[in-house]
């Protein structure tokens, strides 16, 4: 049985916690990032053994590819993948609207948080197709905002974040035969270097003042649902996104 887990994006924030929860839970761990030096960084403290550090630039097809390549030739069949690379979509710091949204910020935005799943699930799906594993997953991280009205992110982020909500039911679909399941996990505000590069704790008090939380959720309690989806007892869930929210979304 391979338990090799593939974590692109996985040098910090949620993607870092979701490499850190799948090697306590007996994974082989590959983290591949666009920021090698923090990847093995963190590699080198994750439990056990045998994890490994990648480069990978998620927007590019032909890293994408390199990398399921390298994995796969030095670690064996991937298991698991989960893809938490992402960027908020913010322009020099400031959120952009739709009335000066450039093509070239729409596009770099779609490239890494929509395409590059994408991508993501073709390599994997493609790999399966000819060499199964048992309880094979595919996780995305998507996002809060592309479920209810958001007034911090820009419209490319939402919509990248959108786009995965209907990617993971095709893909469920396409992967069962293969015996891959596909899901997502959508959380809300979570304290992490992405959410604060936006929102300073000095705005925690009023912005979650209303909430049943009434906190910013931490990369670890969205990294539990992960690893829930990447465990054998989530079989019978694919095409399926769990909300990590704290209430602050309900459906």
């Amino acid at each position: 049985m391979s338990d090799i887990a593939l974590v692109v994006g996985g040098a910090s924030g949620i993607g870092a916690a979701s490499a850190q929860a799948l090697a306590a839970a007996g994974h082989t761990v590959a983290v591949a990032d666009v920021n090698v030096d923090s990847a093995a960084e963190l590699t080198a403290s994750l439990l056990g053994q045998g994890h490994h550090s990648f480069s990978v630039d998620a927007s590019r097809e032909a890293s994408i590819t390199a990398l399921f390549d390298i994995v796969e030739r030095q670690m064996g069949p991937i298991a698991v993948v989960v893809v938490a690379a992402g960027t908020n979509g913010y322009v020099d710091g400031k959120r952009p609207t739709l009335r000066n949204m450039t093509v070239e910020s729409w596009d770099s935005v779609m490239a890494l948080n929509a395409r590059g799943p994408m991508l993501c699930i073709r390599e994997m799906l493609r790999r399966r197709e000819t060499m199964r594993v048992n309880n094979a997953r595919i996780i995305l991280i998507a996002s809060m905002a592309a479920q209810m009205l958001a007034i911090n992110s820009p419209a490319s982020y939402v919509a990248s974040k959108g786009a995965l909500l209907a990617l993971i039911r095709v893909a469920a679909g396409e992967a069962a035969q293969f015996g891959v399941t596909v899901n997502a996990v959508a959380p809300g505000a979570i304290d992490t270097p992405m959410l604060r590069g936006v929102m300073p704790k000095e705005r925690d008090t009023d912005y979650f003042a209303t909430t049943i939380a009434g906190r910013a959720g931490t990369p670890e309690e969205v990294a539990a649902a992960v690893a829930f989806l990447a465990s054998p007892a989530s079989s019978y869930i694919t095409g399926s996104c769990v909300d990590v929210n704290g209430g602050m979304y309900m459906r």
